[in-house]
């Protein structure tokens, strides 16, 4: 198997302290048992321009030529790939035909702002690999790029 890099954008709740035990890295590290020891095991790539060293284990920075790391680690077998709520990156890879995957999640929620992860005139043909509904009003669409 190869990896794939699937996008996930994670979008903001209704009340953001829920999901603060999740998004602050620097508690994982000193937490055990359940997804502590899957998160704290897995090789987490870090892309940064000004970061040089990362303390989390098994962590590593990719400064440089993103598109050219990630094909690599894309060439590697393994497992995923996964982007979390980077629309910069989202963008660099998918220039690069980089992506396999894209998995959205749709909340019954109007921000009104933020950053888009398309600009304007960013053209991509995709094919609706998965659909899952919620009860909560969400939905998650999985989409493939589609092939020519």
């Amino acid at each position: 198997m190869t990896y794939a890099a699937k996008i996930v954008l994670q979008l903001p709740v209704s009340n953001p302290d829920l999901l603060e035990p999740f998004v602050e890295t620097a508690a994982w590290p000193n937490r055990t048992g359940g997804m502590a020891d899957i998160f704290n095991s897995v090789p987490k790539y870090v892309v940064s321009s000004t970061l040089r060293d990362v303390t989390w284990n098994n962590s590593h920075v990719i400064a440089g030529k993103i598109e050219e790391e990630v094909a690599k680690l894309k060439a590697q077998p393994g497992g995923i790939l996964l982007v979390q709520g980077s629309a910069d990156l989202v963008r660099l890879l998918a220039q690069h035909h980089l992506i396999d995957e894209y998995a959205l999640h749709v909340a019954p929620l109007i921000l009104g702002k933020g950053k888009r992860l398309f600009q304007e005139g960013d053209q991509a043909r995709l094919q609706l690999a998965n659909t899952k509904p919620y009860k909560t009003g969400m939905l998650s669409l999985s989409y493939q790029p589609a092939r020519q």
